[in-house]
């Protein structure tokens, strides 16, 4: 499984300039990071996730996030956590290696150059885990990167 983002590196969904919540992705997971407020006990809080839906809140109350992803994912994989005021969702990708330009469809979409370059650090990851022991850290695309789901004959699934 690779490294998630440091949280200074995480992509930032916002609403009438309040952050949403903050997430990231891996060439198998979309991680969704939402800050709990406070004085909410822990048991209140449900999160129901499905292929391509989400929906999370405080029991008793309208929904938080009750939005369409924007691609399927495994839902007998995907999970949340409660950790220190914060709701991290782990969705798992049906499509391994596809670059996702924001969880939800339709909002909060990554601009061209920050989805080019989430691709390029998708591919890198492809290669750190199809040749472990070599170190690409430095490796560099000059034009545009390759898709990594279909890169020299796509994902290999082991």
């Amino acid at each position: 499984m690779a490294e998630k983002l440091a949280p200074e590196k995480r992509h930032r969904f916002l609403h009438n300039g309040q952050t949403v919540f903050e997430w990231d992705q891996t060439l198998d997971e979309i991680n969704i990071y939402i800050n709990l407020p406070p004085n909410v006990h822990s048991k209140q809080f449900y999160c129901k996730i499905q292929s391509k839906h989400i929906e999370l809140g405080i029991k008793g109350n309208p929904p938080y996030l009750n939005h369409e992803l924007t691609c399927p994912v495994k839902t007998d994989s995907s999970f949340w956590t409660l950790e220190d005021d914060v709701m991290h969702i782990t969705l798992t990708k049906r499509d391994k290696g596809q670059t996702w330009a924001s969880p939800i469809m339709g909002q909060g979409q990554l601009d061209p150059y920050v989805t080019d370059q989430e691709q390029k650090r998708l591919m890198l990851q492809r290669f750190q885990e199809e040749n472990p022991g070599f170190d690409f850290s430095q490796a560099q695309f000059t034009g545009s990167c390759p898709d990594p789901r279909t890169f020299m004959g796509g994902i290999r699934s082991d």
